[in-house]
């Protein structure tokens, strides 16, 4: 028999918290979105950088890199970083290095770079093994102060440094170079802006506390990109953005006319917009003029070396330059938008969208808290030096006496402290001063070094108790910094430009896209429509099919629009480019236009802008009409003239006179004054001719100056006077009577 073996005991249940799945997600997923909002993604409204750049550069700062320092390897600098606050990629710190140092990304660069830091078409750094890097002088300004006591700091990642919380910031870093992120559920994107401008609209703060954006819109004109361009804003726009801190704004290339030999000339691009990379506009230009989508244009050159040079030459001498360059515009990245959305962490902390007015206060109540904290801190310096001083009087009025105890009393810092009441750091500061010092001169010394702390001090005590004093030294500060980039300085000059766009941005490129050749349409009673190349002359030379015939043909261009009337009073609108060639017989219209099935082709011709024609339909009703208001952007067109069942349109012709001669099937002729007839967009219209039987036959506008002309079977023409006429004058919707001798027997004035 076997042994009895006891089971093993049951696992132990796992001992844990049990918690709702949903509730541990959004507790976790909301650290993340704070981590990436606080302290990857938004800027620090005070000092405008994000806290990649700002440890970069208090990194610079230990490191020693001033601008007039020796570079050192930007190896070195990203290390020091990433060992010691930055706790992320290596790569990550180093290109944001790069844009900090290069001209065409930041408005003023922090970082001062030797080496290859890329370039504006896109060719991205060296290795950081490569390149070195120091301060600049605008990194300089961010910093001022930053041993003075002006700023907190907290413990690094590790816990064994500390780090700034934010920066002095005597320069506004925020919307002179500013920034770019993306957060979990927001965003930022601040343009750069011209130092100057931001200077002036500063000191208007100060002065005017309660001065809104509208106000110092008078000095910030708008973005001052490093890479230059145009923006086309209009001033309301800019305004609007700058406002509510939310907008965009279009930039575009800055270019000119530059003329060759023989009449011959190329447009040359200058200043390309923002964030732009140039070889990538380069080849999607050279793409654009190979699908033929820019005929306007014949070739693409870069001839770039340190400034941005694109030639762009035209397909043709006659092309205007203004019209080239807008489809080019429209088609490529010389125009882009770039984006506004000023969401920054207001004091630090709360993410929010501000106003430009709000920006700047941001910035300023930060320089007077640096103020007063340096003023504070320098006080501080004052009373101890002034302690040290006085005591070192003390020693030099009782120099043998203050020897002797130093000499003979082995306690020598009790003996001075009891016998002439000195403190401790007093005491010390006297043992330890060399010999050397102890002249007739020093003494003097001290006494002028004494009176100018104490005058310096009074000024210190004032200005912390005084707040309009700490305004006004600010005011000091900032004019300062409006001189070191004045508006006339290679740095402080503004390179963005702000213009109205020109007029033919609100043009139709269609006309210009489209090589100009003459053309002769051709419209068959059928509805068959083609476009014959060149001008033909004789329409009887021309073939249809079947029992077909010519309705009507006329000379355009391709670049012409063709306006068809249908007999329900619908117009369309076809593009001559679009029509089918003259080989064959064409192609139904009814494939181009959806006309209704009872409907047919009743007139067909060219668009022309600002025309007016007259239409009447069948039973005697019209009104004038724009051709401008015919114009449909669909193949349903758009509606003319309204007409009942039964009815059908008569005629339309062009107004050219300041007469109407309607005749009816009844064959009465009247001619009256075109103003009696009103002018309408669509509708039925007025009554022209009054009939007891029958409709409109034909219409008429001419110059009663000039006579009534018609033409008869034989293709003869006849004219009759006014003073002939005086029998047919009336006014709209009479009768009329019976046409003088020799008028058509088909009641037509073609004959």
């Amino acid at each position: 028999m076997g042994k009895n073996v006891t089971p093993p005991p049951p696992p132990r249940e796992p001992v844990g918290e049990v918690v709702n799945l949903r509730d541990a997600l959004e507790e976790r997923y909301l650290a993340y979105a704070l981590s990436t909002i606080m302290g990857r993604a938004l800027p620090d409204a005070r000092d405008g950088l994000k806290p990649v750049h700002r440890r970069i550069l208090y990194g610079m700062n230990i490191l020693r890199l001033d601008p007039g320092s020796p570079f050192k390897k930007s190896a070195k600098i990203v290390g020091d970083v990433m060992g010691s606050f930055h706790p992320h990629g290596d790569q990550a710190i180093y290109d944001a290095l790069v844009r900090l140092a290069q001209d065409f990304s930041s408005r003023y660069p922090l970082v001062d770079g030797q080496g290859n830091f890329g370039n504006i078409d896109g060719d991205s750094a060296a290795a950081y093994r490569y390149t070195e890097a120091r301060m600049t002088d605008v990194a300089r300004l961010l910093l001022e102060g930053i041993d003075d006591d002006a700023i907190d700091f907290r413990e690094n990642y590790s816990g064994d440094q500390k780090e700034p919380i934010v920066l002095p910031a005597a320069f506004p870093n925020l919307l002179a170079n500013g920034a770019t992120g993306i957060a979990v559920g927001m965003a930022t994107s601040i343009p750069p802006h011209n130092v100057a401008e931001l200077c002036d609209a500063s000191l208007y703060l100060i002065a005017n506390p309660r001065a809104n954006t509208d106000q110092l819109m008078a000095f910030v004109q708008g973005p001052d990109f490093p890479t230059g361009g145009v923006i086309i804003d209009t001033p309301e726009q800019i305004a609007e953005s700058y406002r509510t801190g939310r907008g965009s704004f279009r930039v575009r290339a800055r270019w000119a006319k530059e003329e060759g030999g023989r009449g011959t000339w190329n447009v040359v691009v200058t200043e390309i917009p923002f964030m732009v990379q140039k070889s990538r506009l380069i080849e999607k230009l050279a793409e654009l003029i190979d699908d033929k989508k820019l005929p306007l244009v014949a070739e693409v050159r870069d001839e770039s070396a340190e400034d941005v040079r694109v030639v762009i030459e035209p397909r043709s001498r006659t092309v205007d330059p203004a019209v080239m360059m807008e489809s080019l515009f429209r088609l490529s990245e010389l125009e882009s938008r770039i984006p506004l959305n000023m969401n920054v962490l207001v004091e630090g902390v709360v993410p929010r969208v501000v106003a430009l007015h709000e920006a700047l206060k941001q910035w300023l109540d930060h320089r007077r808290n640096v103020l007063v904290r340096r003023s504070r801190n320098r006080l501080g310096e004052i009373e101890h030096r002034l302690e040290v001083l006085a005591g070192m009087l003390i020693a030099y009025l009782n120099l043998d006496e203050v020897i002797r105890i130093i000499r003979e009393v082995d306690e020598a810092k009790d003996a001075l402290k009891a016998r002439f009441k000195l403190t401790d750091m007093q005491a010390n500061y006297i043992l330890d001063t060399r010999l050397r010092s102890l002249r007739r001169l020093e003494e003097m010394q001290i006494k002028t070094e004494n009176d100018a702390l104490r005058k310096e001090k009074a000024e210190l005590e004032e200005l912390v108790a005084d707040e309009s004093k700490q305004w006004n030294t600010i005011k000091t500060q900032v004019r300062e910094l409006k001189k070191k980039f004045a508006a006339d300085s290679p740095m402080g000059k503004r390179r963005t430009s702000i213009e109205l766009a020109p007029l033919t941005s609100d043009l139709d490129l269609t006309e210009a896209m489209i090589e100009r050749e003459p053309v002769t349409i051709v419209v068959s009673q059928k509805g068959w429509i083609r476009a014959l190349k060149g001008h033909q002359q004789d329409p009887a030379t021309l073939t249809f099919k079947g029992d077909d015939a010519l309705l009507t043909s006329f000379h355009a261009e391709t670049t012409s629009k063709v306006l068809l009337l249908a007999s329900n009073g619908r117009v369309f609108t076809l593009e001559a480019s679009k029509l089918p060639g003259g080989r064959g017989f064409g192609e139904p219209v009814r494939l181009m236009a959806d006309m209704d099935e009872g409907a047919d082709v009743f007139a067909v011709f060219i668009y022309t802008p600002g025309a007016k024609m007259l239409v009447c339909s069948s039973d005697g009703r019209g009104f004038i009409a724009p051709q401008d208001e015919m114009i449909a952007g669909t193949r349903k067109g758009k509606g003319l003239l309204n007409v009942d069942a039964g009815i059908k349109v008569a005629t339309i012709t062009p107004v050219d006179g300041d007469h109407i001669a309607i005749v009816g099937e009844n064959r009465k002729l009247l001619v009256f004054p075109l103003d009696q007839t009103p002018e309408m967009a669509r509708g039925k219209g007025v009554r022209m001719q009054k009939y007891k039987d029958g409709g409109v036959a034909d219409v008429r506008v001419f110059a009663m100056a000039d006579g009534l002309t018609w033409k008869d079977s034989a293709n003869r023409t006849f004219t009759v006077a006014k003073a002939d006429l005086k029998d047919w004058i009336g006014n709209r919707a009479e009768a009329g009577r019976l046409p003088p001798k020799g008028f058509p027997k088909n009641n037509k004035f073609t004959g």
